[in-house]
């Protein structure tokens, strides 16, 4: 049997003027994991402007910012387990400073910056994640902004 923690990682409004990866997952030892959703927005620019953005499976690592517990990830229940994701600069972080190997692309959309995008799969079109796999959400066309995303997903851990 299966238990569910579900965890948001979140990049709380960072500065970015490249296509790079604004936040990346990586599923801990214990078990695989399911994206719920994930988001991106912006509040620094009042121009309508078309970007892209993906969610892609990493075959290795881009180098972020170390993702925080209780700041960049968040438990969605208070008083969930502390998430399993390997946390640190080629692991689960937000802002990317220098890009590796994409593997496949799981969801790729264009948006205007003005409305932002959002995803929210069924059960059936989940993305998972195997035990110590990486998934990115990058954005593809560069555009300087304040950056705001979440991804939010849930550990399967067996008992």
């Amino acid at each position: 049997m299966f238990t569910f923690a579900m965890y948001t990682l979140k990049n709380n409004g960072v500065s970015i003027a490249t296509a790079t990866t604004v936040q990346q997952l990586k599923a801990g030892v214990n078990g695989p994991v399911a994206i719920l959703r994930h988001s991106l927005t912006q509040s620094g620019s009042v121009t309508s402007t078309q970007v892209a953005s993906m969610l892609v499976r990493k075959t290795a690592a881009a180098t972020v910012t170390t993702g925080v517990a209780g700041t960049t990830v968040l438990k969605q229940n208070p008083i969930s387990i502390t998430t399993d994701a390997s946390l640190g600069t080629s692991a689960t972080g937000i802002t990317g400073s220098a890009e590796c190997t994409d593997g496949e692309q799981t969801y790729a959309r264009g948006f205007n910056v003005l409305n932002g995008q959002e995803a929210v799969y069924t059960p059936e079109e989940r993305v998972i994640v195997p035990q110590g796999g990486i998934i990115a959400q990058k954005l593809l066309v560069a555009f300087s902004t304040t950056w705001y995303s979440e991804m939010v997903f849930a550990e399967m851990r067996g008992s």
